[in-house]
């Protein structure tokens, strides 16, 4: 029996974090701290990173505000045209939207479209997300594609709503604990997480005990033994 599959996209699909994780690299290595380590640098940003996200969403604009942000928390002095340059700088690679397939993901999606119903559900700004669906070339394997804001309870409850599924045949595939599994099990949907090793820190929390409906599959490609 047809399933219907949800898929996230950043770091499920495609990569994503190792970009805003080289960017904070640089970000630290500019800042150049006296006294802070860069993890300590690091824990401010994710601090600010955290305020910032619910007031203006995801995505490289929001990103790039923090940057900026932690630079004036952290430094004494003005900040400098050469100090907007270097932030710039270090997020354009970002703004390029070259995206970049995960091992096995376009050959699994193509078999498992010949089975089931395939559903895309990805956070975030909705013209930078758009643009990656785009040039990721996955768009037509799926019935449609969706930006949100934010993934939470209710916006699983809509999504299966609006599209009358039936939750018990519905999973959610996907990276982020927090994002991904959690609020879909909320909403009464089945969860796979498909791990990766640079998931974003803010996106990370313990997983659910062993129970019906939620498994963990590694790598993506091994999606086509489970459904």
């Amino acid at each position: 029996m047809a399933e219907n599959l949800i898929f996230d996209a950043d770091d499920t699909l495609w990569e994503n974090n190792v970009l805003f994780e080289r960017a904070v690299e640089v970000f630290i290595d500019h800042l150049a701290h006296p006294e802070l380590s860069r993890q300590q640098v690091r824990e401010e940003l994710d601090e600010i990173e955290r305020v910032n996200c619910r007031i203006h969403g995801y995505g490289v604009d929001s990103f790039e505000r923090s940057l900026l942000d932690c630079l004036r928390h952290l430094r004494a002095e003005e900040i400098s045209e050469t100090d907007h340059t270097a932030l710039r700088r270090a997020c354009a690679p970002i703004r390029e939207q070259r995206v970049e397939l995960i091992d096995g993901v376009e050959e699994t999606l193509r078999e498992l479209s010949l089975r089931h119903d395939l559903y895309l559900l990805t956070k975030g700004g909705a013209e930078e997300q758009t643009g990656k669906i785009k040039a990721s070339g996955l768009g037509g394997l799926f019935s449609d594609t969706t930006v949100v804001p934010e993934k939470d309870a209710a916006t699983y409850e809509r999504f299966v709503a609006e599209r009358g599924l039936d939750v018990s045949r519905t999973w959610m595939i996907g990276n982020s604990p927090r994002s991904d599994i959690w609020p879909a099990l909320h909403a009464g949907l089945n969860a796979v997480l498909v791990p990766h090793p640079m998931t974003w820190g803010l996106e990370m929390r313990e997983l659910p005990e062993r129970r019906p409906g939620f498994h963990t599959v590694d790598p993506f490609s091994r999606l086509n033994e489970h459904f």
